[in-house]
């Protein structure tokens, strides 16, 4: 518990005070090469803080439904709603039948929903007949 409170009250202050932070936007234009390898790591430190905080607040399904609220966003889209009639009789011993209109090959599952569910946290499948 010391080591902690020596680097939070003496090394860090002593570290970030003996940063290369010019004092006007010139001088940034003015910083050598050396400078700039001093500043990448607290760079690093603030942006992987900054993009916890933003995963910690806007989890990846939550933020994926607030860009669309469309499930379907490329199939026969100048269609007012999208119907498919396959005869039973016309599909072998069993069919899979897409669920997450993410699938290439209409209205048949191609597997895109395993994509889908990783990116969004879903556990949507395809709907399987069987004969």
């Amino acid at each position: 518990m010391e080591g902690i409170s020596q680097l939070v009250k003496s090394t860090l202050p002593n570290y970030l005070s003996n940063l290369p932070i010019p004092d006007s936007i010139g001088g940034w234009f003015k910083l050598s090469f050396k400078d700039w390898l001093a500043l990448i790591p607290p760079t690093v430190v603030v942006a992987g803080l900054g993009y916890t905080g933003y995963l910690a607040f806007c989890p990846a399904a939550k933020c994926q439904a607030k860009s669309s609220g469309r499930c379907n966003n490329q199939i026969r889209k100048h269609e007012p709603k999208v119907v498919d009639m396959i005869d039973v009789e016309d599909i072998a011993e069993k069919a899979a039948f897409c669920r997450c209109w993410k699938t290439k090959n209409w209205p048949y599952c191609d597997g895109s929903h395993g994509e889908h569910n990783k990116l969004t946290g879903d556990n949507v499948g395809p709907v399987v007949v069987k004969k």
